[in-house]
């Protein structure tokens, strides 16, 4: 199913069909301000571990990514120091992953790594999903390869390729082609471990 959604002001009903397919253990991609995102609600581990499967993630490998609708909720989730907050602050919503040390509120699955991404994107759409859900969403980017680019960034197209998949493709318009700049927050020190689209506000 694809859903038409418009970022300055989401229809309310159609952003509780998108919960109820998430309360229901169920996929969905939706935009964010990078690249269009294929998620769940990230703190149901057999939804995770289906993603995880079908992206060929290893997450005793790989940093895990979660969305949250605002600054508020991150301290849950994430353990975040005075400075990173005020760095977090100035620059979310935005492009940005920040990298954190897990709390014990993630399920077991995000511990292996003992970190995971925190992102706040700059898109209503996404974090009136998680704001109605009450948990974070799992967040893998939709990336084809470069040749194929359409299909990580045109939402009929992302439906044509992904649909079996996912319950709910959201029509967003057109993704970005960029992805989120990643800061890692781990150490004294704020490090950019990849840049994308986000200019980090020092």
């Amino acid at each position: 199913m694809i859903i038409k959604l418009y970022n300055e002001n989401p229809n309310p009903r159609e952003i509780g069909q998108v919960v109820s397919v998430l309360r229901d253990g169920g996929i969905v991609i939706y935009p964010t301000d990078t690249l269009y995102g294929m998620g769940c609600d990230a703190l149901n581990v057999r939804a995770v571990e289906r993603i995880c499967g079908l992206k060929g993630i290893n997450p005793q490998k790989s940093n895990l990514s979660i969305i949250c609708n605002d600054m508020s909720a991150i301290s849950e989730y994430a353990k975040v120091n005075t400075p990173t907050f005020k760095l977090m602050k100035r620059n979310l919503p935005g492009p940005f992953t920040f990298i954190l040390p897990t709390t014990s509120s993630l399920p077991k699955i995000y511990k292996n790594k003992k970190t995971v991404g925190i992102r706040v994107p700059d898109n209503n759409i996404i974090r009136e999903i998680v704001a109605q859900l009450g948990n974070p969403v799992l967040n893998t980017s939709v990336k084809i390869g470069e040749d194929e680019i359409e299909y990580s960034t045109n939402p009929e197209l992302i439906h044509e390729k992904w649909g079996e998949i996912a319950s709910i493709v959201i029509d967003g318009g057109i993704g970005d082609t960029e992805p989120s700049t990643v800061v890692d927050c781990t150490s004294d020190e704020p490090v950019i471990t990849r840049q994308g689209k986000g200019i980090l506000n020092i």
